[in-house]
């Protein structure tokens, strides 16, 4: 029998995430990167990068939010997960975390800076457990949670997964 996602919350000592779903940061770097190497995207210093566990449920979702760096999410344990992409320019990718190359699935997808991106536990799943990391690190200053109107005015031709993926 697999372990349920209670006992990897537990385990993991995760936390409410407000996107959705469960999260523990597991490392930060020490040592940072000054904003005047970085792009005009950052309000200041960055660690050099940042990485997290996250879990989500079945019936939960991560709702579509952007942030200012570059995003590798890693599959780890229970059922495919699917990552939702929304590039600036409006192209749509649907990434399917998971272990079965076969079935399309990919352990490792990147999300790119500035796109809006959620995700929720493929259909008939339970749960995922995940990995995510970031670099520059990650800072709630560069983290903009989207807002449902806009979304539906900038890529009207998403308009189901939006209001799926939004509050």
């Amino acid at each position: 029998m697999r372990p349920t996602a209670q006992y990897w919350i537990n385990t993991l000592q995760m936390t409410t995430h407000v996107e959705g779903g469960a999260f523990k940061e597991t490392y930060r770097a020490k040592d940072t990167i000054p904003k005047s190497a970085l792009s005009a995207a950052f309000a200041g210093d960055r660690n050099y990068s940042t990485a997290i566990y996250f879990l989500l449920q079945q019936g939960q979702f991560s709702a579509l939010h952007r942030i200012s760096a570059d995003e590798v999410w890693h599959f780890y344990e229970g059922d495919p997960l699917e990552v939702i992409e929304i590039k600036p320019s409006g192209e749509l990718t649907i990434h399917l975390l998971g272990r079965n190359p076969e079935a399309g699935e990919v352990f490792q997808c990147v999300i790119a800076a500035g796109s809006w991106f959620g995700s929720r536990v493929a259909a008939k799943g339970e749960y995922s457990l995940v990995g995510c990391t970031v670099a520059p690190g990650f800072d709630f200053a560069d983290f903009e949670l989207a807002k449902r109107d806009y979304l539906l005015n900038e890529f009207p031709q998403h308009y189901t997964l939006i209001k799926q993926f939004t509050h």
